[in-house]
Order: structure tokens, then sequence, then C-alpha cells
């Protein structure tokens, strides 16, 4: 077995967009790899036959991130294969091309191209598709004109790129830029006709939910001055060529919208006690009589966290007059069941974290992390768990790779759970330095699964450790609960690990200690260095230093910031104050390394400069470093170069104070 190196995740396969055809056959799903020499991600799509389990490549050409199936032996997939409309698109007009492929042979060829940015596409009947795409309430629609209008308008538009115009909040968000009167809009497109017909109103902004006998759901929030947290929810009927409003915009906001049997089933909360962060329960639809169904004290979707995932899928199905659903509880993400009675059932694993998934007759086929394994494909059966891929597998059989070993105390009366990544070829008689590593979120978890970061360092003779401190999720809505309380409570939790840690091990010098985090991970790094000098230095990645800053300045700032700290600006100034780490950086000694991203409208860049100043004001040695042409993402979907590029500079930072 030979060492893990920090270019080795330039070699993982990335699985994603798991869906199983019509007739439930075949399975197809998008395989992508990095590409360093070209700094991108080569992107394909591959086909499992569910009679022999046999995987093999359908397409080739590097650049298919997304697919539906057509019928039982087609696939759609968007690409831009037409170099003069890819000119036509950098002079400012829109348009997506679906081509098609049958998976029993013959090339791809071109099946429609729509005049828009197309986000979302589903079949609601033969030839009609319901999309949802991108709507600029102040652009200038470049296909309905002739030559000469259309040469002024593109005119028009380059000189527009010299300027921004703001008159609602968010104005910006992270991955997206600049979405002021921008909105992912539905429409239905007849391909038979070529017409595209808007559904949704102009300032909706719609997510495409459930789909079924011609009729479809979408969730919308319709705003023109702010952007509230609540939602509604609408059923449109394509024989009728009408919407219906089933949920007011004024109490839910909902996650997701389905079928179920006769019913209309929704997951939503009404962020009555916990805020936004509040768990969702499910709820059922008859008549505009909204009734409870469930509750549901877990975190939905997958929760887990990982720097190995790339691409994403639906983690949400029906079957048989039931809801199947992804949900994180304690360290894992499982499949869960719903019926109409109510029961909520798990039916997968304990075993790491399930990422996508579709379902037939007598089995699931999911995408998932299980154990220290990357992704793979998996089958679900009669309850047993069967791995049918291995693109991964060389690592696990060629690699140094540390298993997680589980650590729990109690602290204020309340369990909190850890991991410790002991150091490769690990001496008892030796020491060694350690990195604490803080996740994001808040309410997201650390579990047993691989993170790529964490197992180079243990190659590299770190002890790494890590927990799920108050704030976390997957421990239900009181756990998670830490409004009104960062960098208390939280802090507490992982000090009190730290020192649980380095007495389990006194093979850790707690003289050579480091620690890292991004996003809120970030914040409470960034709060650590002001709060102890325990840490001989840290490396702040994507975070927050000023919340009465960031209130008025990212995408998420004006609710999330005073939703959290149950204050804003103008109500309790002192309290936000308090809660921000550049009140305290006057007293960090602790050396510090900055990471952030040019396009970062989450955590944006002057947080870290905030920090970063305030440090060098004071003498205390530190170092920024800002990646152009990146979000918030970096660490998970940065392109191939920068996020190498990142982990270097972290890890050189940690060498250079801790070895």
């Amino acid at each position: 077995m030979e060492n893990l190196k920090l270019k080795d995740f330039l070699d993982y396969k990335f699985l994603s967009n798991l869906e199983l055809s019509p007739d439930k056959k075949y399975c197809a799903f998008v395989v992508r790899v990095a590409d360093y020499d070209s700094n991108k991600y080569l992107s394909n799509i591959w086909v499992l036959n569910r009679t022999t389990y046999e995987v093999r490549k359908l397409t080739a050409l590097n650049e298919e991130k997304s697919l539906i199936w057509l019928n039982n032996d087609t696939l759609l997939f968007p690409s831009m294969r037409d170099e003069k409309l890819k000119e036509k698109i950098s002079n400012g007009e829109q348009w997506t091309i679906f081509y098609a492929i049958n998976i029993n042979g013959g090339e791809a060829y071109e099946y429609m191209r729509i005049p828009m940015t197309v986000n979302d596409i589903k079949i609601i009947a033969e030839d009609k598709f319901l999309i949802t795409a991108l709507y600029n309430h102040y652009g200038i629609n470049l296909h309905s004109l002739d030559s000469e209008e259309k040469a002024k308008a593109i005119e028009i538009i380059k000189e527009n790129r010299d300027y921004e115009i703001l008159d609602e909040i968010p104005f910006w968000s992270n991955g997206k830029g600049f979405t002021n009167k921008k909105r992912n809009r539905l429409y239905l497109y007849d391909k038979g006709t070529n017409s595209l017909n808007p559904i949704s109103k102009q300032f909706e902004n719609v997510s495409l939910s459930g789909i079924k006998d011609g009729k479809a759901l979408y969730i919308a929030e319709n705003f023109t001055n702010k952007k509230e947290l609540t939602n509604a929810l609408y059923i449109y009927d394509l024989y009728s060529s009408g919407s219906k409003c089933l949920v007011e915009d004024e109490e839910y906001s909902i996650d997701f919208a389905e079928f179920l049997g006769d019913k209309i089933i929704f997951s939503g909360t009404v962020m009555d006690k916990y805020g936004i962060n509040q768990n969702n329960n499910f709820y059922t639809i008859a008549e505009n009589d909204i009734k409870l169904l469930s509750m549901h004290d877990f975190g939905m979707h997958n929760s887990v966290g990982s720097d190995c995932r790339l691409g994403d899928g639906s983690d949400v199905r029906v079957y048989n007059d039931s809801l199947y659903f992804v949900s994180t509880e304690a360290k894992s993400s499982f499949i869960k069941k719903l019926t109409l009675d109510g029961v909520i059932e798990t039916v997968s694993e304990d075993n790491g974290s399930i990422d996508c998934f579709d379902i037939c007759d007598d089995e699931i086929l999911f995408i998932g992390m299980r154990g220290i394994r990357l992704q793979e494909l998996y089958s679900l059966k009669s309850g047993k768990e069967i791995q049918r891929t291995k693109f991964n597998e060389i690592v696990i059989e060629t690699k140094n790779i540390v298993t997680p070993e589980r650590i729990e105390f109690i602290n204020d009366n309340i369990l909190i759970e850890g991991f410790i990544l002991k150091p490769v070829n690990y001496d008892e008689n030796k020491m060694y330095p350690g990195i604490l590593d803080i996740h994001g979120g808040p309410k997201t978890v650390y579990g047993e699964v691989f993170f790529h970061e964490m197992q180079y360092w243990a190659n590299e003779g770190y002890f790494v450790f890590f927990c799920n401190p108050r704030g976390s999720d997957g421990r239900g809505d009181e756990f998670a609960d830490i409004r009104g309380k960062y960098g208390t409570i939280d802090y507490d939790d992982l000090m009190k690990f730290t020192d649980l840690v380095l007495n389990k091990y006194p093979q850790i010098d707690s003289s050579r200690l480091g620690v890292t985090g991004g996003s809120y991970g970030g914040f409470m790094t960034n709060w650590i260095i002001g709060h102890t000098d325990r840490f001989k230095c840290a490396a702040s990645q994507r975070s927050i230093s000023n919340w009465i800053s960031k209130f008025g300045t990212t995408d998420i700032g004006y609710y999330f910031n005073s939703d959290q700290n149950l204050s804003t600006p103008w109500d309790n100034m002192e309290k936000m104050w308090f809660h921000s780490p550049l009140k305290y950086a006057n007293q960090a000694v602790t050396p510090t390394l900055f990471i952030h991203s040019e396009e970062d409208y989450r955590c944006w860049l002057p947080e870290g400069l905030q920090m970063f100043t305030a440090l060098k004001y004071h003498g205390v040695d530190a170092r920024l470093c800002m990646f152009r042409g990146e979000n918030h993402e970096l660490s998970r979907s940065g392109k191939p170069k920068h996020r190498v590029r990142r982990l270097e500079e972290i890890t050189n930072w940690f060498d250079k104070y801790l070895k």
C-alpha cells in the first residue's frame, strides 16, 4: 500500500444523476473525473443493465452532465456542439440544445433546441415538456428580432455589461452571480409546434416538483422587493392549461411536493419554534385543506459532509403509493419510506451517505459513500446492500486509508459525537501534530465517510480529529438550535472535544495543534483564535468575521444573520457584535491563513479581508489566498488546479508551524 497523495483526488470518479428507465430495465448515471491540464471536469453518461449488472460508458464527448429518459431506450441530455451557436450565446443569446441517444447503439443526434437557458426539464406528455429556465426582467430577447434590430440590441447588451442595477434583495447568489430581477421561470415547451409558453408569473422563482397524469406540482416564490422565507405550492393541468394555488405563500417554507396515491403531499416547515433551520414535517392537501401527516425530527436530504462529490440527483421518489426520501440521522444519511398512514420507516443501512437513488419493484439503486469507500453505485434488495460498480476500488486497494475511530462524551448532559483519524503507520511511542477540522453549516454533520483532505493529512503524519457540536444536523431540532448562541455552547463542545482527544491520545503534541474549517467552520476558526492561544496555527476558509457587515452584503445575510443571531444591526447591534469574531481579533496571537473565493457571495471576500487586516494590524502573522473564478464551493467543486492550490496552501501552512 502506498500513501495517499495530495493530487490523488484528480483520479477519483464522481457519480451522480442516477435515473431508472421507464421500464426499469436500465439505469443511467453520470460519471465525472478531473482533467488537470484543461482545469475542468470531464463528464459522461454510463448505463447499467439491471439484468446482468453490466456497466458501460454511453457517451464520450466529456460534457454530458445531466440526463432524462425520453423512453425505455433513449436518453436526452443538454449539450452545446454547434460552434456558431456558441458565438451567438457569447453575444447574449440564450440557447439550450438537447441531444438524444439510443442506449443500444448509434450516435447522439440533435433532438430539440430551446431558446432559453434551461435549468430543469421534465416530460409531461408526448412531445410536451415542462422546463424551468432563466428569465431576465431587464433582459433583451434577441430571438424575436430581425438582423438590424438584433445588431443594435447586441450593442446595448455589450454596453450594459459594465453596469448592474439593484432594486431588490437578494441581488446576487452564490454560484449564480447577480440575480436581480432574474427568475427561474416555468414554461411549457411543445416540440411538435416548437412553441414555448410561460406558466408562472414573470417575478416568480419556481422549482418543479412532482408530475402525474398530465399534472405538475411546482413551488414558487413571488417577490419584487424582498424575497421572504415562505413560498407557495401550485398545480398545473396540461389539459386545461391552467394553474391553481394549493398552498398560499404566507405560512410554509415548502421543500418539495409529490403526488402520493390520490393525495398530494408536501414537505415543509412553519419555522415557528426553531427558525429557518427547523426540520420539515409532512402534510397532505385535499380540497385546499392542509393536514399534518407526519412529524419528522431529522434533517431532510443528505447533510453528511465530504469533499468527494460532484453533481446531484434526486433524493425523493414516489413508488407504490409510498414516498421514499433521504434523511440525515446522527452520522449517516438513510433512505426512509413514508406511507399515507403517516408511518416512517428506515429502509437502508447505517453505513455512510446516500447521495441519490431510484426505485423499482424489488430493488433500490443508489449512489453513495459506504464505509470508507468513495462513491459507487449500489443496489438494495431485501434489506441487503450490494456494490454494483468499482469505479474507485483502486483507491481502497492501493492507498493507505484510515478508518475513523468514533469517540463520544457528555457535555451539559448532552451526548457529543466525534471521530479521530490516526496518522498512517501510527507508532504509539512517537509524538505527532494534530489538526481540528470543523464542518460548515452549522446544520451539517461529519460522519465516517471518505474525506480527501483529512485522509491526506493522516497520510502526512497528522492526527486529524473532528466532531458534531451542538448546531449540527441529525440529532433533532433542539440539538441543532444555536440561534443567539454562536461561539458559546458550540465553542465549548469543540474545546472539550479537543481536551478529550488529547487525553485519549497523549501521543498528540499539544504544543503542535492546528485548527481549520470552512463557512461556519471558518467562523468558528476565527472565533477560536480570538478566545484561546492553544492552537499553534489556523486556516480559516470562506469565513464569517462580522455579522453586521455580512447582514447587508451576502446572498443570505439579511435573513440568515437575523435568524441565527436573534438580532439585527438596528434592534440589537451589540449582540451581533458580541458574536462577531472581529470583535476579539485584538486578542488573537495565532498565525492564520485565510482562504477565500472572489465570487463567494455566501461568505464573501470582505469577511476574510476584515479578519486578515485585523491580525496584520495587531502584528500577528497572516496570509490570505484569494481564488478568482471560484465561489463558496471551492473545496468541493472548484476547478482542479484551484483545489490543488487550496490544499497546498493549507498543508504548507500547517507544515510550517506544526512540523
